[in-house]
């Protein structure tokens, strides 16, 4: 729109990026847009964040990351109202990147754990900002209902009828009472490789840069290790799951490994019904039809996480109205990519 390209246009100029070369960087699930500037030997990035989406959230969050010692993007500029930030350059090298040139997979999940471990073991006096809302039951729930709200509608060409949904809900009250008790710390929500940056010229847990955390919110410390873990778009082999579960386990001896195992595996169940929604809504909604090749996988996880007997309520409702013909990809939804 020449509107939004002239407030981009003033915004770098006023800021000495105006003669900078741009590149568009490929889009994720948001509406956010990123620039790649360059100028001689100068980088950075623009990101166009337009409302809904709140670029100072971001910024905030960065700030806090780096003041924790952690590889956040530097915030160079800001214009929040209108959306804009010039933001540091991490890079090309995500892990996902890296994994598929064949990166050892070790090296850069222990990395990652490595950050949530040292992460979660500062108190939460020192990691939360009092800014961040709780991630409470009604939040997993809202997100859980976007199963129902989407992905039903897909497969049943019509909306469940309210009693279903309701059920839905109330086999969730039944179950998210057994995250409770969990220790609370800050949770970047979306902690996943596609995320995570290898920093040239950084050692230690400052070599991992950190990616996509605008909503971060305080909440159960399992949270982001099952995200890590139980990665709806990149399939983590069983070993090498497990072996970054037993090192979190022994850098936090004090952990009640039974509750938080449970725990973990509440909120995969939750995550995987959440994703499950959005990236059919992807499809319908926002023309991004490429996130259906990953439900699949989603479904798997979903149904591994449902086996557990703290899941009992949840898993007796999908097996009442989402029994397994219905679970994968809505042949409706399926297109030409």
């Amino acid at each position: 729109m020449p509107e939004r390209a002239n407030e981009v246009r003033q915004f770098l100029e006023s800021h000495g990026w105006g003669r900078a070369a741009s590149t568009p960087l490929p889009g994720d699930a948001s509406f956010r847009r990123y620039v790649r500037l360059v100028e001689e030997e100068r980088r950075a990035l623009l990101m166009d964040a337009p409302p809904p989406e709140d670029p100072q959230r971001f910024a905030d969050i960065a700030r806090h990351l780096i003041g924790l010692g952690y590889s956040a993007p530097a915030i160079l500029a800001e214009a929040p109202e209108p959306g804009l930030l010039i933001i540091e350059d991490l890079g090309d090298e995500t892990f996902t990147r890296l994994l598929d040139r064949g990166t050892d997979a070790a090296t850069l999940y222990a990395l990652a754990t490595d950050v949530l471990i040292d992460l979660h073991r500062r108190p939460l006096s020192e990691t939360a900002l009092s800014r961040l809302p709780p991630y409470d039951h009604d939040r997993f729930i809202e997100e859980a209902c976007l199963l129902t709200d989407w992905y039903l509608p897909a497969v049943l060409g019509q909306p469940p009828a309210p009693a279903v949904r309701n059920a839905y809900i109330e086999a969730w009250q039944a179950t998210l009472p057994r995250t409770d008790g969990q220790p609370a710390t800050l949770v970047l929500r979306d902690y996943h490789v596609d995320n995570l940056m290898c920093v040239p010229g950084r050692q230690g847990l400052a070599a991992c840069g950190l990616l996509d955390f605008q909503d971060a919110v305080i909440g159960p410390a399992a949270y982001d290790l099952m995200s890590l873990l139980e990665d709806a778009r990149r399939e983590v082999a069983a070993p090498l799951r497990m072996a970054m579960l037993q090192r979190y386990r022994h850098a936090m001896p004090h952990l009640d490994w039974d509750a938080f195992i449970v725990a973990f595996t509440v909120l995969a169940a939750q995550r995987h019904a959440k994703v499950i929604g959005i990236f059919t809504r992807l499809s319908t909604r926002d023309a991004k039809p490429h996130y259906l090749r990953h439900l699949p996988r989603v479904w798997r996880l979903l149904e591994q996480a449902l086996r557990h007997p703290a899941l009992g309520p949840v898993r007796a409702w999908f097996e009442c109205h989402v029994p397994a013909p219905l679970r994968g990809t809505p042949a409706c939804l399926m297109r030409p990519q």
